[in-house]
Order: structure tokens, then sequence, then C-alpha cells
């Protein structure tokens, strides 16, 4: 040592010692700043396979090695950053003496090539890194650079500390050996070539060293000071951003969206409180701690907006923007948050509060100005409001996952969007107007389209074979394989339909025995859930799962089999149904083709031989992984498959997904014209995919670029249909036949009756009139107001149906007077919906209990403005409430006890337009059922009574003043003579005594239900 190495360590260790504690604060800074997030439990555990995938992904750079040159070149650089911590410490105290090495280890031979090869390693890993950054930089054109937007003065500074770092490791060990000699060849190749170039000088080695440590030590403090240098914190943040990923399996957070959470727990729309539980993102302290790590993990290396379809057709969206403006918002805020600050949904300061309850100023005056300006800017808004996040960012978005497949650092792009999404929705009813559609027809419908829900069975009219309809054709599962789960498109969209008939009949001509629920069948959600409609996405699925419930009584788990040829239906069944309950086994129709392909089932005789592009569909691709069932299949049948630029988990996605195949595209160039325009540039005879929504927007492109005079000729089709060109086809008959099961008849278990009694009591209430009378329901019977029952009742054209207590409009029970209003419940003038079935205890609208004057205040989704909210959902402008009907007029006759009437069949109309089942007709048509017994003439009347709410309402609540829709007195219908032959079965109560009768034209309901009345 001399008077030089000392002076240098000295300097070197005191600004170390700055440096770390720089560095320190940074840490703690950001630890504060990401608890700042909603709880989030399930990311924790279980520990070893989350610890693996995370050791998978470090070691392996799987994920970054889906760029390859820039995989090795990070590898490379990684572990000369991480291993050569060693080195770093040790230029410590070569600073003060340049001859010195760690003891014991230092001498070691293996130890100086690790020196070696690090140094090397870094050096070269670094400097290709610069030149790709360069080569892609965005200076022109702007918009095809992946580091357009990204912030070039720390990414530039963080290169050149990791470059003189490399640099230091050679330069260092050069010098010693230059100095003092001691360098084996095996060892020491490259430092000794270096070392011939070098003086011999103790002081060189010294002033070596102290770079190197400065250099380090700079890194510390400097991202010790910005906490949102992603380019640097990736470093560390990393590490438990991987571990903590969504998917314990170590798979990318796509397939099911995350459910919506609200203090770790999932919400269940039905019992949620918006003034207490957490409805999506609207502000960013609604991300969970795991948004918190996304946002600081983020390296701006732009591969998620390289690969964005929203971005390369000029769309405002960027993944990578979109992460970042979250991550410098949070840390602008959290100064803000950490002292206490909160705002309430208006805007007014509810957190740092005096002691009269109004804003603390003394407490905000501590807090910096920057932080509380922040605070005042709304998480999504435009320009004019200084929003976060502009809205056509956040609405631009198909939740393709090319972002999430592509992040090396397993950042969730697409659950964030749609969290900002439902706080949109749910809360500020602030969406694109064309969804207001959209949830109508769901509500309504039951589809996307606002069609007939007899009209899914349309398809099958247009074959030339018999397809089995449950409730129809079959009672139960029992002998069929599979349910054929046809879907809106599959089922009204011409296109789509010819897809749905080629699976038909390949799955026929196979001899698979499968059935379909026709009618019955309802939209699965996937758009309303991805649009951020939870509460709709659930009442549908919930839906849903009690009819596939019904169809797969006392079937076993394992043949719980479903078919499906949407791949947003096969998402929503395989992957988001299991979170509300429903649970089966699904399999996309390409998957299943070829399985009967391989199984000799189906037999390809005729080969397509034609160039076919295919398009992998994101929700078959990228969120389920699904590549090569659909390509054998191609195989097959004899195509050639001619693959476009970007497919597989690249695939470009089509423009359909997150809702945008119902809202107009007014930015940029159409996704599925640039989609298109690659297909065609493989020169293809057909463009194959295997998915409706994919095929809609494929051909509109073709269309569009054919109307241009390019692609001539050229189809779009589905892998189905190329299977059905290269089979013998097989006759209608034997397609029939080979779908044919003979199920056994079920016994009918007869109805318990009271014995009469001997004499007739005077004051008995009538009977049910036989043909007037109420129209017992059967299996797809319809409630009125679009309330669907539980069971396989329905909600008429696929409304929505009720769940476990739900009662029948007109039948709701006594609840205490004191007892809070639940459910979401609208606000001002929103009118409440119809539809929209509730849970447990929850009722149906209109059925609003006895004994109270007006109903109290209500909690739930307030509306703003005159918006009126379709299903309990505030909408823009004057959009009514699908199904909010005048209030009813005053019940003039008391509730009605249980009245049996006609069972109906098939699709005759009931009335007000529900389907009832069979072909039987409306009241006063419908022919009588076979008798068990003769009835005694009705008795007289009940004299009416006025009945007037009392209760408060629960579930949807009614305005003040709605009345219970309760049976009006009946005008006596004329009974026909009842015979032996034929006459209506009498139903008696516990005593023997006939119900008094339901109004005419009124449904019949099981006991304990009232018939409800005609609203005005």
């Amino acid at each position: 040592m001399n008077a030089l190495t000392v002076s240098l360590g000295t300097i070197g260790v005191a600004y170390t010692l700055l440096a770390w504690a720089s560095f320190a604060g940074g840490v703690d800074k950001m630890a504060r700043s990401i608890m700042l997030g909603q709880p989030a439990p399930d990311r924790w555990r279980p520990f070893f396979p989350r610890l693996k995938t995370m050791i998978i992904e470090f070691l392996a750079h799987t994920r970054m090695n889906k760029f390859r040159t820039v995989g090795w070149a990070h590898w490379l650089v990684m572990i000369g950053f991480l291993a050569g911590f060693i080195l770093y410490f040790e230029s410590y105290f070569q600073t003060f003496d340049p001859e010195f090495h760690w003891p014991i280890i230092g001498g070691w031979g293996i130890y100086h090539l690790l020196d070696e090869l690090l140094g090397m390693a870094t050096f070269v890993g670094i400097a290709v890194l610069i030149v790709i950054r360069q080569l892609n930089h965005p200076r022109v054109p702007d918009r095809l650079s992946r580091f357009s937007g990204s912030r070039f003065a720390p990414a530039y500074v963080i290169e050149t500390i990791v470059l003189i770092e490399g640099l230091g490791m050679v330069l260092v060990k050069a010098g010693k050996i230059a100095t003092y000699g001691h360098a084996e060849v095996w060892s020491d190749f490259f430092t000794m070539q270096v070392a011939k170039l070098l003086p011999s000088s103790v002081a060189m080695v010294s002033v070596f060293a102290f770079i190197k440590m400065v250099s380090g030590s700079t890194f510390l403090l400097l991202v010790g000071r910005n906490i949102n240098w992603g380019v640097a914190w990736h470093r560390f943040a990393a590490f438990p951003n991987i571990y903590f990923k969504r998917e314990d399996d170590g798979s990318v957070a796509l397939g099911a969206a995350k459910p919506m959470m609200s203090k770790g727990k999932p919400v269940d729309m039905e019992t949620a409180d918006p003034d207490t539980d957490t409805f999506g993102a609207g502000r960013v302290e609604d991300f969970s701690w795991k948004g918190w790590l996304d946002f600081t993990t983020c390296t701006e290396c732009g591969r998620c907006q390289s690969q964005c379809p929203a971005w390369n057709t000029g769309k405002p969206l960027s993944p990578k923007l979109l992460i970042m403006s979250l991550r410098d918002h949070g840390v602008t805020k959290a100064p803000y948050l950490l002292a206490g600050g909160r705002k309430d949904m208006g805007g007014d300061e509810v957190g740092l509060l005096d002691a009269e309850g109004k804003p603390n100023e003394a407490a905000l005056a501590k807090i910096s100005p920057a932080a509380r300006d922040e605070a005042e800017r709304p998480l999504v808004g435009g320009a004019e409001v200084n929003g976060i996040i502009d809205p056509e960012v956040l609405w631009s978005c198909t939740t393709c996952g090319a972002c999430v497949e592509q992040c090396p650092v397993d950042i969730e792009h697409v659950d964030h969007i749609i969290d900002m999404r439902r706080y949109q929705v749910l809360i500020e009813s602030e969406f694109p107007s064309e969804l207001a559609g959209l949830f109508k027809n769901l509500e309504n419908k039951g589809n996307p389209w606002g069609q007939n829900s007899k009209d899914r069975l349309n398809w099958i009219n247009e074959l030339d074979f018999q397809i089995p309809v449950f409730g129809q054709d079959a009672e139960s599962f029992d002998g069929y394989e599979y349910l054929f789960w046809v879907g809106c498109a599959g089922a009204y969209e011409d296109r789509a339909k010819k897809t749905t008939k080629a699976v038909a009949e390949l799955l026929a001509t196979a001899g698979v025995k499968f059935m379909v629920l026709g009618a019955e069948e309802t939209c699965t959600g996937d758009s309303a859930r991805r649009a951020g409609n939870e509460f709709l996405f659930q009442q549908l699925a919930q839906q849903n799962i009690e009819l596939l419930n019904s169809v797969f009584e006392g079937v076993q788990q394992r043949r719980k089999k479903i078919v499906v040829t949407c791949a947003h239906c096969f998402n929503a069944l395989n992957n988001e149904y299991p979170q509300v309950g429903g649970t089966y086994e699904v399999v996309h129709h390409t998957q299943l083709l070829n399985r009967l392909v391989r199984q000799k089932q189906l037999i390809p005789v005729a080969s397509v031989s034609q160039n076919v592009t295919y398009h992998d569909p994101c929700y078959l691709g990228r969120h389920n992984k699904i590549y090569n069932a659909p390509r054998e299949l191609m195989a097959a049948a004899g195509s050639t498959l001619v693959e476009m630029p970007r497919h597989a988990e690249r695939s470009m996605c089509c423009g359909a997904g997150g809702a945008r195949m119902w809202m107009e595209e007014q930015l940029g160039k159409r996704i599925n014209v640039d989609r298109v325009d690659e297909a065609l540039s493989t020169s293809p005879a057909k463009i194959a995919t295997g998915c409706p929504f994919c095929r809609v927007m494929l051909t509109d492109g073709v269309t569009a670029r054919q109307e241009q005079g390019e692609g001539e000729g050229v189809e779009v089709v589905d892998v189905a249909q190329l299977m059905l060109d290269a089979i013998d086809r097989v006759e209608p008959a034997t397609l029939t036949a080979n779908l044919t099961v003979i199920q056994e008849p079920k016994q009918a278990t007869p109805e318990p009756v009271s014995e009469p009694e001997p004499e007739p009591v005077a004051e008995a209430a009538p009977k049910a009139a036989p043909t007037g009378g109420g129209l017992g329901m059967k299996g797809a019977g319809k409630a009125p107001g679009g309330l669907g029952m539980k069971g396989a009742a329905k909600a008429p054209g696929g409304g929505l149906g009720m769940k476990g207590a739900a009662k029948a409009p007109g039948a709701k029970a006594e609840a205490p007077a004191d007892e809070a209003p639940k459910g979401l419940a609208m606000k001002g003038p929103a009118k409440a919906p119809g539809g929209l079935g509730m849970k447990g205890a929850a009722k149906a609208p209109g059925a609003k209990p006895a004994e109270t004057e007006t109903a109290p205040a209500v909690k739930g989704l307030a509306m703003k403005g005159p918006a009126k909210a379709p299903g309990g959902l505030g909408m823009k402008g004057a959009v009514k409430a699908p199904g909010a009907k005048a209030p009813a007029a005053e019940s003039a006759t008391p509730p009605a006890p249980p009245a049996k009437g006609l069972g109906m069949k098939g699709g005759a109309k009931a009335p007000g337009g529900l389907a009832m089942k069979g072909a039987a007709k409306a009241p006063g048509t419908a022919k009588a059922p076979e008798p068990k017994a003769p009835t005694e003439p009705a008795p007289e009347q009940v004299s009416p009574t006025e009945t007037k709410p009392t209760v408060p309402a629960k579930g949807l609540a009614m305005k003040s003043g709605f009345k219970r829709p309760g049976p009006k007195a009946p005008q006596p219908p004329t009974p026909p003579e009842p015979t032996a032959e034929s006459a209506p079965e009498e139903p008696t109560d516990s005593h023997g005594t006939p119900p008094p009768p339901a109004k005419p034209g009124g449904l019949g309901f099981k006991s304990g239900a009232k018939a409800p009345g005609r609203k005005n």
C-alpha cells in the first residue's frame, strides 16, 4: 500500500457507504409502496412449485429466449451481474492492496477461470445488447420500434455501468498478471494476452479496482434514488415477480381471466356491496400488491409492444406504455397514500381528516405538491381531465394475450386491463356505446345478436339428418358421449353455422353419440367478462351451470364431456366456469376430430391438395396452448400448410377478442385487414381457422381486399370443413341412426294426494280452472318478466335464471321490516332490471314484500344521471334498463295458492311470449292432461283483498310504491265437462282442500309460490 492506494480506497469506501444507504432507502420505499396494494393471499403457495418455476426461468432463461439473440446475450449479462458481486466486493480491498485476493478460494485455478469467463461474458453480452438497442432505436420509423416510448437515459446509464464492470473484471486481472505474474494458460487464457499490453504498475491495478468499485456503487446510488427505473430494478424485482405469478404451475396468466377480487377474496356479485367492496380498479391503490410489483418490474424492453395487434395497427394502446404509466403514477402518488391520504369515489378527501371531519390541511401540507396533484388525477380519463390511462387506450385491447406471452418477467397486462374495465362499467358506467347493445342483448335474449332463443335450432333444419335435442329427443344424458355446445355464433351467424353443420356431420359419421341443448343454451358470457361486466358474466355462468348440471344429473364426473367449436366458449367453459362452480371435461372440435382421425373413426379418402394457411385463434392457441391438433387435422385432410410469418404463440390477433367483436375500429388500420394481408402474402387457396369469431373477422377482411382486386378466389373456412371435404359422405338415414339413442323410460313417481274429506267444506277455496288456469311448466318453462327459475326453468329468450331460494315474481316471502336491502340496487331514476335472477334469498324484481308503505334507501351500483341500468349496470345517456317495467297495479286479490295447470312442451308460446315445451298452445286452447281421478266442481271464488308493501325489499330494490304483482280477480272460466276419460287433476292441500284458481293466462308455480299478476 502507498499514499495513492490508501487515498483511493478511503474515497471509494466513503462513496460506497453513501451508495448503499441510497439503495437501502430505495428498497424500503419500494416495499412500502408495493404493500399499498390490495391483498393477494393466493400468490404465496405452493412454495416448492413456485420456487421451481422461478429457478427454471432464471437459469434456463425460458422466457427471455423467445427472442434468441437477446436471450443468450442477456443471460451472459445476468450471470456476470450476479456472480460479479463476488469480484465487486473484492475490489474494495484491491483498491488498498492491489495484490489482494479472497482467502482460500482466491488461489484456486477454478476461481481464476470463473473470473476470466465472467469478465468476458459481461463485456460481450452488454455489447450485443447495446448494438441491438441502437439497431432498434425508434428514430425511423417510429411505430415499428419496440423501444418506442422507453426511457433511454436510464438505459444508457445502466448499459455504461455494466460495460465498465465487465471491463473492470478483465483489466484488474490483467493488471495483476502484468504486475505480479502467476498466470495459467487454462484459467487466464485471455487476460494473459491483455497483460502483455499493460505495464507493470501497482498504482494502475489500484486505479482499475477503484473504477470498478465506484461504477458498481454508482449503480446502487442511482437506482436507490429512482425506484421507477425498471431497466435497473428488474434485476431484483424479477425474482419475486416470477415466484408470485398468477398460475402456480408456471404457466402464463392467460386462459381464465382473474376473478374480480376485493380484500383478497373473489367477489360474488349477488352479495357484493360497492360501498365496502372493490369493483375492479378505479384507483392505483385498487390493484393488488402483485399489480404494483408488476409495474415496478417492467424493464421497458418493449416485447409486449412489438407483438400487440393494437399498437401494430395504429391504435394508441401499448402494453408497455400502459404499465409504465401506472408505475410512474403509483410512484408519484405513493407519498400521499403512505401519509394516510384517501379519496372516495367522488374525489373528496376521506383519509386525512381533522376532528370536525374536514380535510386536515396541516397534514396535507406535509405531503409534496407533486404527490397531492397526482392524487387528483383519475386513473382512467381523457386529456381534458388529465387521466392516467386514456379511454381509447383501455378499450383498444383485444385481450389476445400476446403481451403476457412475450413478457420476460411475467407481467399480467390483460388482468390489469380487465380490472380497469370492470370499474368503468360497474361503477362509472363509462364504456363504448356499442357495448350497451351487447349487454342488453345478453340480458334479454341470452346472445349478443339479440336473436330469439327458439332460432338456435334453425341450423338443424338445414341438415338432412336428425340431431338429438335435450328435452325434446332425449330427457337425459344416458347413452350419449358428448354434449355439443353450439355457441351463439354457431347457432345464429350464417358463416359460423357452416362450421356447426360440418362438425355435426363429422361426429355423426364417426358414430359419436352427441346431443345439443337447442333453445336452452345461453351465451357463456365471455364478451361480457372481457368488457368488464362481471355481474352479467356471473349471472350467465350460473344459469348455464344449472342447466348443464341438470343435463349431467347422475352422470359421473369423467363423463361430463362437452365439445365446442368456439374458442371463446371453450375458454369460458373449460377455464372460467370452474371459478363459479361448473367443472366439466371440455374439448375443442379440432381436438376431438383429430382424435377420431387417429382412432380411424374418421378416414380421409380424398385429399384437399391445396395450399392452406392457418390462423391460430388467440383463445385456442395462446390462451389454451392448442397448436398441433388443428394442424394435424389439416394434414390428415391432405392440405398443404403454408405458415404465416406470425403464427403459433406469436400469431396475430383477428381483432375480435376482448369484446372488440362488437365495437367499431375508429383508429388506425383494421386489425382483421392487417391479418388478412399477412395471410394473402402466403398465396393460399384457403385460409383456415378454428374459431367462429376469427372466421367472421377474416372473412370480412378478405371481402374488403377482394373488393380492391386482391385475393381473388380465397375462401375462409373452418378446419372441420377441410376434413368434411376429405371423407366419404354418409347417407342421412345412416347419420340419423348413428345418433339415435334408445333410452329407458323413467318411471313417473305419482304425486301424493291427501285423502279428501267426506263432506266438502263450504268455505273451500275454488279449484284451479282446467283450461283458463295456470300453465304447469315442464322442463323449459319460462318465468314471466324474464326471470328464470331454478333447475331447468329458463328465462324467456335465454334470460338470466335465479339460483337457490329465488322466488317467482309475486311470490316473495315476508322479511323483517328493519332488514337492510341487499344486492345491487339502482340509484335515482334507474330502473330495476328485468331478466336478472338473483341468488340465494334474493327475490325477483317486482316481488315486493307486503306491509310496507315506502322502501328504505338501497345500496348498490349508483347510476349516473338519468341513465338506466340494464341488468343492474348503469348505461350511458338515456339507455334504458332492459326488462324494467312500469309499476304494477295494486293487487286486487291475495296471493293465490299454487295451481296446477297444463304441462306445455316444445315451442308453443305462453302468454306474454313465454315459450312452453312441446306443441301445446296458450291457456284456453291447451288440452287437459290425463286424469287420475274425477274431481269435484269448483266452489265459489274468494273475495279480493288489497295488499301494500310494508317490508324493505332485498335484491334489486324497487322504488317506493311498487305493488306486489299478484293475481287479479279472475273471471270464472268455463271448465270443460269432467268425464271419466278426461278430467283435470285437482290439487289439494294437506287437508284435502283444493286451492283457489290462478289468474287466467298466469303461470302455475310450485307450492308456496304465488301466481304473478299481469303488469301494466
